[in-house]
């Protein structure tokens, strides 16, 4: 007999997800490479990934010794990493901080932590946590204060908007929110001062380094303990805590990608204008862009091996990352005029 979180996982909308990636995966999330490679075979290579609103410009990894590879991790180096992301994120106490092996994973273990919440979020938002909480009602920020728990993205994805951290902390009820993007702009974020507020905070986008599948989450003790106790010994690699401690020690570094995302970021709205596309939202790592043959336009990038990220609802909608080089720039303004030429 099945496990009863694993039933009311199966019961929740991830299967339901997981159907509807197979179908359409990009409009499921970004970074479906593979799958654009075999839908358009015929596209010039390498593929422009521009569908994840990550940084094209990725943290240098420093050198690792034999033993980071070959070796468990030691409890130490999750404290000091730990300790290193709080004085990062101005937190007092390091152990409201958990390292969890991205946030994608940490939205599903609070999914589970609050499944007998009376639950609602602020649409739209990124489909993982519409998977964790299947059962919540999509709502607007006006209606926040009528729910025991309530979860948003804070600047959303994909349209930029931000709730002012006062507001939010206002709010009556259990608060989760998730700031994947709050280092580009950090005045946004709850932190230091959350109250009893949940905080996610990604690794990944702002250092560009993804692949590392790194994340936090900071929350009052007794939910930091039972975080810990269900990601177990090991939380993340050893690989993730030696890059993580050297790019959060590193503020030089911090405030030149921001000032690099930032021209990057004015660089492709003067791009989208050019073209005709209404820019509707966005962050310094993406811009989404609104037309009424947006699907076209995806399938005109998709032959010009570039992959930006298409949406359902409404399918007018496209969100598109920064290119990482001239010759990107270049590809992308090609392929913006072979389809304006169609028009």
């Amino acid at each position: 007999m099945a496990h009863p979180e694993d039933r009311r996982l199966l019961a929740s909308g991830y299967v339901t997800d997981m159907k509807a990636a197979a179908s359409d995966p990009f409009r499921f999330h970004g970074g479906r490479l593979a799958a654009a490679a075999e839908r358009f075979d015929r596209a010039p290579k390498p593929w422009i990934d521009l569908s994840t609103g990550i940084s094209p410009w990725p943290y240098p990894v420093p050198e690792m010794g034999q033993t980071t590879w070959s070796r468990l991790p030691e409890p130490e180096g999750f404290e000091r990493l730990e300790a290193a992301a709080a004085r990062t994120f101005g937190v007092d106490n390091p152990a409201e901080i958990v390292a969890v092996p991205g946030t994608d994973m940490a939205i599903r273990l609070l999914g589970r932590l609050f499944s007998e919440q009376r639950s609602a979020m602020l649409t739209p938002i990124y489909s993982g946590h519409k998977a964790a909480w299947s059962e919540a009602t999509e709502i607007g920020i006006n209606e926040a204060t009528e729910y025991d728990l309530i979860v948003l993205a804070n600047p959303n994805n994909p349209d930029g908007r931000i709730v002012p951290p006062e507001r939010l902390r206002a709010l009556p009820g259990q608060v989760i929110v998730d700031e994947a993007f709050a280092d580009t702009v950090p005045l946004v974020s709850l932190l230091p001062e959350r109250g009893n507020a949940i905080v996610l905070r990604s690794f990944g986008k702002f250092y560009g380094l993804a692949g590392i599948r790194l994340g936090f989450v900071i929350a009052d003790i007794a939910v930091a303990e039972q975080l810990r106790a269900m990601l177990g010994d090991w939380p993340v690699s050893g690989i993730a805590v030696t890059v993580g401690l050297a790019a959060y020690q590193d503020q030089q570094w911090q405030d030149n990608q921001r000032r690099r995302l930032q021209d990057a970021a004015v660089r492709l709205d003067k791009l989208l204008e050019k073209f005709r596309l209404d820019i509707v939202g966005g962050t310094s790592l993406f811009r989404l862009t609104s037309h009424d043959k947006a699907r076209e336009l995806f399938e005109i990038l998709g032959q010009s091996g570039i992959l930006v990220r298409p949406f359902s609802d409404p399918a007018t909608q496209l969100r598109f990352g920064l290119p990482a080089s001239e010759a990107e720039w270049a590809r992308l303004e090609n392929a913006l005029s072979q389809w304006r030429e169609m028009q």
